[in-house]
């Protein structure tokens, strides 16, 4: 093991608030909003999740890149974090299935990194004072400078950010011979959830952000997907129009996370932006119809208004989140429409959500 000698920097809070590091590649500054994921595995698919897109991750383990990279291990084909921080940094890894070093992966994506830091205290402090906008930086001796770069940082409350994640051009997922077909609407989507419906028999079609009902529809498909994503779910006008259309049409709909809550916006229902979001692979949902509990996966920073859901005639409240009893999903009584504010395609260990995209292709099925 060779020794390493890191440059300082800093993590600049929206607030003023400052902690210290060093970097652990590159040099330079990065800015975005800050928030932390509670997984004690599962870093390279977080980072590559294009959900996380514009945000500084804190990640809460005290190790990362102890058991490098995989290359079938990422949700996109790029990082999508804006920087990562972290408190151990493992130049070294010790896991067979590896193709390479975290440490080589973060520098073939030229990102920003910065370790030592005290994350513990960091998290606590975004706990208390709320997800906020950060530059990180390895330039110590201008802090002044970064305070007024920062300050011009867009804040994540109305920011629009599935056209900077979302496909070009349509492209196919699965079998093209499979017995179904589905419509999926890319706002930020990732690839374990084309390949959780690739293996259930369908074939996929992937649309982009700002494509229309007549677009998807004109595939003609059995159901359609409304994907997780980045940023604000209000500004997602394009995205609001397609799910009224499908329901207006009675036709079969399955969102997950940013789509949940566009299904959400597209009945009424409004969402806010949280406190500090749910991100993590150990988030406790109960299902309110079996009444069973669901260790789940999530990263969100929004979510739907409770009391507009509790008093929408023809949405009914499906899963809460046992920690702060924020809804969790959703579905129509009237349609075949259902969404949730979790991730079924992850494993965080047991696959208690997995049923979700079972149902999905069985109301294909029965169409």
């Amino acid at each position: 093991m060779k020794y390493q000698k890191l440059k300082k920097a800093v993590i600049l809070l929206a607030d003023g608030t400052i902690f210290h590091g060093k970097a652990v590649g590159r040099e330079g500054s990065a800015f975005g909003e800050v928030c932390f994921n509670t997984g004690m595995t599962g870093y390279q698919e977080i980072f590559t999740d294009p959900s996380y897109y514009g945000q500084l991750m804190v990640t809460t383990n005290a190790h990362i890149g102890n058991y490098g990279v995989n290359n079938e291990e990422v949700e996109s084909d790029s990082i999508k974090i804006a920087g990562l921080i972290c408190k151990n940094f493992s130049y070294n890894f010790s896991r067979d299935a590896a193709d390479g070093s975290l440490e080589d992966f973060l520098n073939e994506n030229n990102l920003l990194t910065i370790s030592d830091v005290d994350t513990r205290a960091l998290v606590a402090y975004i706990r208390d004072n709320g997800a906020m906008n950060a530059v990180i930086s390895t330039e110590t001796d201008n802090i002044e400078e970064l305070k007024k770069e920062l300050a011009n940082i867009p804040n994540m409350n109305g920011l629009e950010l599935a056209s900077k994640v979302s496909t070009k051009e349509p492209y196919f997922v699965g079998d093209e011979n499979a017995p179904i077909k589905i419509a999926a609407l890319d706002i930020g989507i990732k690839k374990n959830i084309l390949r959780n419906l690739a293996k259930r028999g369908s074939y996929i079609k992937v649309f982009p952000y700002n494509s229309t009902f007549e677009d998807l529809s004109s595939w003609n498909p059995d159901g359609y997907f409304l994907s997780n994503g980045p940023g604000d779910p209000e500004p997602l006008i394009e995205a609001q129009e397609v799910a009224k259309e499908i329901i207006k049409r009675d036709l079969p709909l399955f969102g997950i996370c940013l789509g949940h809550q566009v299904i959400a916006l597209a009945n009424g229902i409004s969402t806010y932006k949280m406190h500090n979001g749910h991100r993590g692979i150990n988030h406790p949902v109960k299902n309110l119809v079996t009444g069973k509990g669901e260790i789940t996966s999530q990263n969100h920073g929004f979510a739907i208004n409770r009391e507009e859901t509790e008093a929408h005639d023809d949405i009914e409240i499906t899963h809460v989140h046992l920690n702060d009893n924020t809804v969790a999903g959703i579905k129509m009584k009237s349609k075949n429409v259902f969404s949730v504010q979790y991730h079924p395609e992850a494993s965080p260990g047991p696959n208690d959500s997995s049923y979700l995209f079972d149902e999905f292709i069985n109301i294909l099925k029965n169409k």
